[in-house]
């Protein structure tokens, strides 16, 4: 999504601009670090923000550029982001 997101915006390809990495890079380790690990559901519907308020508006600002962009680019990923929204949010993260 940021690779989406950076090309639209910042008019890049293939790859990212000089700041885009580093919000990948932040985006990735929140994610390799998640509590719930394969139980995670997607980050709209977590109970935990595991992202600094300042690098969830980016990620939140990427999301909504990127999302409905989603669908033409990667639709089998679109599918799964989508079954993953609907799943029960699990309770704990221990």
């Amino acid at each position: 999504m940021i690779a989406i997101y950076c090309r639209g915006n910042h008019g890049t390809k293939p790859g990212l601009c000089t700041d885009c990495p580093a919000l990948w890079k932040y985006a990735r380790q929140r994610v390799e670090r998640c509590s719930f690990r394969a139980d995670k559901p997607t980050c709209a519907s977590c109970p935990v923000h595991c992202f600094k308020p300042a690098m969830r508006e980016r990620i939140r600002e990427v999301m909504r550029y990127a999302g409905p962009r989603m669908l033409w680019r990667h639709p089998m990923l679109t599918f799964f982001h989508f079954v993953d929204g609907k799943r029960q949010t699990p309770k704990s993260g221990h």
